[in-house]
């Protein structure tokens, strides 16, 4: 199974980038496709469309606009759930120990990684970034 996950431009400015692939892969996810990517607006904006009615779109929308991102397609068995494990809680002061949150998030809203949240997500959200081409060529 496939999910996507995003090291956020802040852990990518700070050069936490190596440090939280090790740790996804320490936990057996395999690394399908990744791409360093900077956002445009546009592109923000229909990634986090579902969250547009949200008081927190605007700043999310700038916060990920704000530098560099590295997307990556994961694969592991129970890829999306797991993946949310090893992450943590949004907030990172409510992150279980040892999770990449509690270990290099900054905050609730600069806090390094993105996960998708359902199976159907996690296919949409993989297609935004990746081929299905891309996808079968590199994995």
């Amino acid at each position: 199974m496939l999910t996507l996950a995003i090291i956020k431009p802040d852990a990518v400015h700070a050069g936490k980038t190596g440090k939280i692939l090790a740790q996804l892969e320490g936990a057996g996810f395999q690394i399908r496709a990744a791409r360093l990517v900077k956002l445009t607006t546009a592109q923000a904006e229909a990634f986090y469309a579902v969250h547009r009615e949200r008081p927190f779109y605007r700043p999310l929308v700038a916060f990920m606009t704000s530098g560099p991102a590295l997307a990556l397609a994961l694969e592991r068995e129970d890829a999306v759930a797991r993946l949310r494990e090893v992450i943590g809680a949004t907030d990172p002061a409510e992150a279980k120990p040892g999770t990449v949150r509690k270990l290099y998030a900054e905050s609730k809203e600069r806090n390094a990684i993105h996960a998708s949240d359902s199976p159907e997500n996690a296919a949409r959200e993989v297609a935004f970034f990746f081929s299905e081409r891309e996808l079968r060529e590199l994995g």
